[in-house]
């Protein structure tokens, strides 16, 4: 009875030593996905030009069923918006929330530690919630929101890496 025993702590101890590696290996290679940044040869001359603008853009996005609102002051968006950014239409709605849940999800995760992220970029959090219907345009401008920020500002929100 001893000798099973011994032989099934031995399996026991290499199946957690294998679960162990695939573990370390699956977070080591997520690590470094994460801290990679948007290429600055991926950036039109256009969408540069956009980038540079100084004067305050102000987006209002609102959906009055869901008493749900955005305010974004940023210097570019909205010309970008009309200009660069993929029309309406083109993604699901589907398709935006799965990826807006994940952006916001990260977002909000940097506000919270302004010691390792830069809080001037990361100021506040987005209460964004997973299975409300926020409508098309309130998931649309959002998702172009993190888009813009990611490609001006060389982030990464998630594992995707932010195209147009």
């Amino acid at each position: 009875m001893s000798a099973v025993f011994l032989y099934l702590k031995s399996v026991m101890k290499k199946i957690i030593l294998f679960v162990g590696t695939v573990a370390y290996i699956t977070f080591s290679v997520s690590c470094s996905n994460a801290k990679k940044t948007v290429e600055t040869n991926d950036i039109s001359a256009e969408e540069k030009a956009v980038f540079k603008q100084s004067e305050g853009d102000t987006i209002h996005i609102a959906n009055k069923a869901v008493e749900y609102e955005i305010i974004i002051i940023e210097p570019g968006f909205n010309t970008w918006l009309q200009s660069i950014a993929r029309p309406q239409g083109f993604y699901s709605q589907t398709f935006l929330e799965n990826r807006n849940i994940l952006m916001v999800n990260t977002w909000n995760n940097r506000v919270l530690h302004p010691a390792q992220f830069n809080p001037n970029l990361y100021e506040l959090q987005i209460d964004y919630r997973q299975g409300i219907d926020y409508g098309y345009e309130v998931n649309y401008q959002l998702y172009n929101y993190f888009i813009y920020f990611q490609r001006k500002y060389r982030q990464r929100l998630g594992p995707f890496y932010p195209r147009i």
